[in-house]
């Protein structure tokens, strides 16, 4: 505690505290090249312990008006509700005659090492964190040892003046902070954004793409600005498009280059297609829980509670952000999940809960914990009736099932 306290006081990280050991974790289960692996700094526990302490006095002192669409690292703010808003601000567009919707989700080289930190401290400063407090973060992001380990080899030390290491505890919370100031232009254009995942979503009406084309060449722009750069050849767009008489849609140029036009991406992790329909999502869930049903036959005859050891194991997986995507799934796919809870409930020999009460209870749950959070920004969303009806909210007016059997609705 001395130590945490003199470190603060005098604004300075002790040299052994930032040293780091760069190690590689692949990112795919199959390594192709070189550019698959994910550099993890391995850095001082007591560091870790200090991190999570600043951490979590800085995420106490953030102001209300930051973004409200930068969902990472902030209290009620989670990847399903980053997931619904976006999903929400598509589909009522789409309700209106002539109107589609492109989303263009960013990716970028290096994100968290490549921060500034002199550009860090000054937007923290303008968000209203004590000097000392950014002369500390200054400190902790400068001047810091590194080496790499590949196998037993390790690399000359270098000292490194820019990033935060990725697998620091502070590096995603200050990622975030330094793209505060990210936000659309125009109102017909979302910037919604958790962590490094940055997705632009247009929403075009009588086939003008004017905003949305100079919504993406200000994104560019600001990259250049803040020492970010787009990977152009890992950034893909999808456009929802449901009228009868569709046009040719021009494509996206960044830096000269075409931008892949795809038909499904996973975005934060839930498989969202061009024509919003589910299939790719319940296949992805049901392979990856039927995976897990061997494990949960093996463990069975060792574990006291099979039933925790399914929410753990195979609910976990089939109710990841659920409330964002199960109301628009059809009874096919439906069907598909409920057969991985019936052989689930097979091997425990108790009864499980079905998924549609997993559903509804959960956006219950959200629900509320939203209309609390006056600074949320799916709060507006919900309009409270005469006082005569306390806890009873205007319904969202929709033309179609798609917006019907969305959360919100």
């Amino acid at each position: 505690m001395d130590i945490f306290n003199q470190s603060l006081s005098q604004s300075a990280v002790p040299t052994c505290f930032k040293r780091a050991t760069i190690v590689t974790v692949p990112k795919k289960a199959k390594v192709t090249e070189q550019n698959v692996y994910r550099p993890i700094a391995l850095t001082s526990v007591i560091m870790k312990c200090f991190e999570r302490l600043v951490k979590d006095h800085i995420s106490s002192t953030l102001p209300d008006t930051l973004d409200p669409l930068q969902f990472a690292y902030r209290p009620n703010r989670f990847t399903d509700n980053a997931i619904a808003i976006a999903l929400h601000t598509a589909l009522t567009h789409l309700d209106k005659r002539n109107t589609y919707v492109r989303m263009l989700f960013n990716d970028y080289s290096s994100a968290f090492n490549t921060i500034v930190p002199s550009k860090l401290v000054i937007k923290l400063e303008t968000l209203g964190l004590d000097p000392a407090l950014c002369n500390w973060v200054l400190d902790f992001l400068t001047g810091h040892p590194q080496v790499v380990r590949v196998g037993n080899n390790i690399s000359t030390p270098l000292i490194l003046n820019t990033g935060a290491p990725q697998g620091c505890v502070l590096s995603p919370l200050l990622y975030s902070l330094f793209t505060h100031d990210c936000v659309a232009m125009h109102t017909s254009n979302s910037i919604i954004k958790f962590a490094d995942d940055t997705t632009v979503v247009g929403l075009i009406t009588n086939n003008n793409e004017t905003a949305y084309r100079e919504e993406v060449r200000a994104l560019g722009v600001w990259c250049q600005e803040n020492n970010l750069t787009l990977n152009v050849n890992k950034t893909k767009e999808r456009i929802m498009d449901f009228r009868k008489q569709q046009r040719e849609h021009p494509p996206i140029h960044i830096d000269g280059t075409v931008v892949e036009r795809v038909e499904s991406f996973k975005f934060l992790g839930v498989h969202i297609t061009d024509k919003l329909k589910w299939s790719n999502q319940t296949d992805s869930v049901v392979k990856k829980a039927q995976q897990r049903l061997f494990n949960l036959r093996r463990l069975k005859k060792i574990v006291l509670s099979p039933k925790t050891l399914y929410r753990c194991t195979i609910e976990s997986i089939l109710s990841g952000c659920i409330t964002a995507w199960y109301g628009n799934c059809s009874a096919h796919n439906r069907k598909a999940l409920q057969r991985v809870v019936r052989s689930a409930q097979r091997i425990t020999g108790g009864k499980l809960p079905a998924l549609q009460d997993t559903y509804t209870t959960r956006c219950h749950r959200k629900v509320k914990k939203i209309i609390k959070d006056n600074n949320h920004p799916s709060h507006c969303l919900f309009t409270p009736l005469s006082s005569r009806r306390r806890g009873q909210y205007r319904c969202i007016k929709a033309g179609t099932e798609r917006l019907k059997n969305s959360f919100y609705l």
